[in-house]
């Protein structure tokens, strides 16, 4: 679902970036002029240009997640983590408020490992009129933006709580696991033992990496999408196993139908419906190319199944599908109120899909804030 740029399927956070004097804070963009300056007699000299990067061909190795009793935690492949409360089996469905901490990489001497946070409000009602304030940690009051603060007063807590204005509760979170959360990152950045870490604390100096994001080289959508004929799109729901019978009796014709966007390059890329739940939609993936229409290839697994749409089929699929400014998104979700699940972006690069960004919640209890476990650089 990746917010982090996460998924439009989500309402935006309250996120509130750490307050530290760690790195410099940059100056703002000056904005542009409304209108173009004058031609001048004498040429401008030409404006330098960055190089264009080379795609780096990384195959998408997505980190795991782990829960530490009513925490969990993942890393990305360049090493920012994050860890998340989860609730009680007995509270999902209420008012609820969840939270995150995100840790970036690198040694914070050089400007790295900053630390944010992210409350989700948006399944609690109170929240919409009495937004959180601050935090007390075993009675403890802690600014609502001091995210290094509240890090590491968790560490060795027993009691959280989210308060409003006024010093009224919104939530209480339990604390256990979480200074196994934090202690679990802090061996995965390689602070264990250094200054820099939150609970493993040594005297040794940071030996924190920055991972290099990996680069995806992806083709500009330009051009026309193709319209698609009765033929074609038969031909597409057999080789997919897209029977009309995968859709309730009575159900909106509409929902049948394939989109169609343009890629570049002369092709197009259809999702055609395959099957629907109370909650998911499953979408084939194909490329048509003049007249040729071929399953679409993606360079990881997509959708539920990495079989793709059918476990008879090797077309792949994707999950609430959705296209926009050449990003495809999958958003499967593992029940209706989105606590967990899978949110996945992909990319072309003129042969095939690949994984920019994915974003996941492997424990259904409440947490709709999904941690990113894999990004990628694109280039256009």
């Amino acid at each position: 679902m990746l917010c982090k740029p996460i998924f439009s399927a989500l309402a935006p956070l309250l996120t509130l970036p750490l307050m530290t004097a760690c790195s410099p804070s940059q100056p703002a963009p000056q904005p542009k002029p409304d209108s173009a300056p004058e031609a001048k007699t004498e040429p401008a000299p030409a404006t330098p240009t960055a190089p264009q990067q080379t795609d780096t061909h990384a195959p998408p190795k997505p980190g795991a997640t782990k829960t530490f009793t009513d925490w969990t935690v993942g890393c990305d492949n360049a090493l920012r983590c994050t860890l998340g409360s989860l609730l009680p089996d007995a509270s999902i469905g209420q008012d609820t408020i969840t939270l995150n901490l995100t840790r970036e990489p690198g040694a914070v001497a050089t400007g790295g490992g900053n630390i944010s946070l992210a409350i989700e409000t948006r399944n609690d009602q109170a929240a919409t009129k009495r937004p959180p304030a601050s935090f007390a940690v075993d009675g403890k009051p802690i600014a609502l933006r001091d995210a290094t603060a509240l890090a590491t007063a968790i560490a060795n807590a027993q009691s959280l709580k989210i308060l409003d204005a006024n010093g009224g509760t919104l939530a209480t979170l339990s604390l256990k696991g979480a200074a196994a959360a934090l202690r679990y990152i802090d061996a995965q950045q390689g602070r264990a033992g250094t200054v820099d870490a939150i609970v493993a604390r040594g005297p040794a100096a940071s030996r924190a990496p920055t991972p290099a994001l990996p680069v995806i080289a992806a083709v500009a959508p330009s051009g026309t999408a193709a319209k698609l004929t009765a033929a074609q799109i038969a031909t597409m729901r057999k080789r997919g196993s897209c029977s009309l019978e995968n859709f309730p009796t009575g159900a909106n014709a509409a929902i049948f139908d394939p989109e169609t966007h343009v890629l570049g390059g002369g092709k197009t890329l259809v999702m055609l419906p395959c099957s629907t739940g109370a909650y998911n939609m499953i979408g084939a993936l194909f490329i048509i190319d003049g007249a040729t229409i071929t399953p679409a290839q993606t360079d990881a697994p997509s959708g539920f199944e990495e079989t793709g749409a059918d476990s008879a089929t090797p077309v792949k699929s994707v999950v609430n599908g959705t296209f926009k400014n050449g990003v495809l998104t999958s958003y499967a979700k593992g029940r209706g109120l989105g606590d967990c699940g899978v949110i996945q972006s992909f990319v072309w690069d003129g042969t095939r899909l690949r994984l920019s960004e994915q974003s996941e919640m492997g424990e259904c209890r409440g947490n709709i804030d999904y941690i990113t476990t894999w990004r990628a650089k694109v280039v256009r």
